[in-house]
């Protein structure tokens, strides 16, 4: 999962994408409070503090999914080790927050990127990590936010004016693509005429989507061939 626009790699942190205060719960809570909260704030993810506010955990939608009060709850495999039935004995059935939440958190620190946050969702396959400052929670990042700051980027920021905006694409063409000899680039009245010949389909759309994410564009014309040859 990629942000792509250079505004926010390379500006863009926690501190600038978290809700904060975030709704929290404590490991004695009822599995039943833990639910109801996440249904009164329409949120699905809950970070978990001990009694002195350390973070000891996060339960979730998913961690709710095979409670026995759904009627998913298996039967138990005698075969199995005494404390992994117990274990899964608490999951399904356990009453507390701290007997069905996710004690394997990954969190991150005020500082740390918004690309970095992403990459780490997509390789853990979660949808949340709680900020810390000091190992104290002081908020939430979650997809939703990371979305909402895709829809705000701006534009790649270029001077006004034709030649200036022709010479932008050119230089990014060359630099992110190194397509720079390959595409040639007119700019009328900010619209944008590629012409040339790529690789592949993909160079082709890539050319593309880099001219329209410059400021000043009005359009883009695309005059690419694709030859694999």
């Amino acid at each position: 999962m990629q942000l792509g626009h250079e505004h926010m790699e390379k500006n863009m942190k926690a501190k600038d994408l978290m809700s904060a205060p975030c709704v929290t719960v404590s490991a004695e809570n009822s599995v039943k409070h833990a639910a109801q909260i996440m249904l009164d704030q329409d949120i699905s993810g809950l970070p978990v503090l001990s009694d002195d506010e350390r973070l000891v955990g996060i339960i979730t939608e998913g961690d709710l999914l095979r409670r026995c009060e759904l009627g998913s709850f298996a039967e138990m495999d005698e075969n199995q080790p005494p404390r992994t039935r117990a274990q899964a004995y608490l999951h399904n059935k356990g009453w507390k927050v701290g007997h069905v939440m996710s004690r394997d958190v990954v969190a991150v620190t005020e500082d740390t990127s918004a690309n970095r946050i992403a990459e780490l969702m997509a390789r853990h396959r979660i949808k949340r990590v709680p900020v810390l400052r000091r190992d104290k929670l002081v908020g939430i990042v979650s997809r939703r936010d990371l979305l909402k700051q895709i829809c705000l980027a701006p534009k790649d920021a270029t001077a006004p004016g034709d030649e200036a905006i022709a010479r932008s694409i050119r230089t990014r063409l060359q630099q992110e693509l190194g397509l720079g000899e390959k595409v040639k680039v007119d700019v009328h009245a900010g619209a944008v005429h590629l012409r040339g010949c790529v690789g592949s389909e993909a160079e082709r759309q890539a050319a593309a989507a880099l001219a329209e994410g410059v400021q000043g564009v009005e359009g883009v014309l695309l005059d690419i061939a694709v030859s694999p040859t």
